[in-house]
């Protein structure tokens, strides 16, 4: 019996290790439960309170051209405002907005839940330091963080079972953000049914333009680890996630992709964008 035990929590062990690092990244897995929408709806949410925290607590002009967050500045009264406007999200029949609604809906939720996970840890080096899962978890994200429509949601769940598998849209990955140095920018404002696409495609420029997404040096590419957890979302190999990166490439990085033909590395910093 001692023995069973010790091999289950050694696996336990094991697969958020593995998680942790992105090896065995989630899939994107449909939660079917989310897929109803209505396409007559003109309903608009108001994110408001979301864009006024981003606008006092977002550093949009950091020297490393990472967005920071200054966690550490944050009010009292602010904190209650972020409360406040996730329970307003939470309050909302999702079911009843239309496509582009419900995706901004989804990014909205999702980077405002990461934030405020932070905020009640704080002060933290890394976000995987947040254990909500027990002693063997790495990070919150796959703690039931909010109740929609009366069902429990994790960051995992908004991610890979609502917004890859619904949008099927790789974009998506520049737009979550995970409070961590190697992930794209945090959007400086929220996202829209108006506004979705545009800042979509500045996030992916902004991302593939940096070192930390895409850079080519002595014959090798080293890129985030995202292009390589969530490979099946950009390309069907690593060569062809060069068609990706050319898609946002500005000239100098494009003229470097251009008849590439060696070697990949990967690399990501898990470290606080503080």
């Amino acid at each position: 019996m001692k023995i069973t035990t010790f091999t289950a929590l050694l696996g336990a062990l094991v697969v958020s290790f593995c998680a942790s690092d992105g090896q065995g990244a989630p899939k994107p897995e449909l939660w079917p439960r989310w897929e109803a929408n209505d396409p007559k709806s003109t309903t608009v949410l108001d994110h408001a309170h979301w864009g006024a925290f981003l606008q006092k607590y977002l550093v949009t002009n950091h020297p490393s051209g990472i967005n920071r967050v200054r966690y550490g500045a944050v009010t009292p009264e602010d904190r209650r405002a972020l409360d406040g406007y996730v329970a307003q999200l939470s309050s909302v029949r999702v079911a009843g907005l239309n496509r582009a609604e419900q995706k901004a809906y989804w990014i909205n939720l999702y980077n405002a839940l990461t934030v405020r996970v932070i905020l009640e840890h704080y002060p933290v080096k890394s976000i995987r330091d947040i254990r909500l899962g027990g002693i063997f978890s790495s990070g919150p994200w796959d703690a039931k963080l909010v109740t929609v429509e009366g069902e429990k949601v994790s960051l995992n769940d908004i991610e890979h079972r609502i917004l890859r598998p619904i949008w099927r849209d790789n974009r998506i990955h520049y737009a979550v953000n995970c409070a961590s140095l190697g992930c794209p920018n945090l959007a400086p404002e929220p996202f829209t049914a108006v506004n979705t696409d545009r800042l979509l495609d500045e996030a992916a420029r902004a991302y593939v333009n940096h070192p930390r997404g895409v850079s080519v040096a002595d014959g090798r590419i080293t890129a985030s680890s995202i292009y390589d957890w969530y490979q099946v979302d950009f390309a069907t190999s690593e060569k062809g996630l060069i068609d990706h990166f050319r898609t946002f490439a500005a000239p100098p990085l494009a003229t470097a992709l251009a008849g590439f033909s060696g070697s990949y590395r990967f690399q990501y910093d898990w470290s606080l964008n503080e």
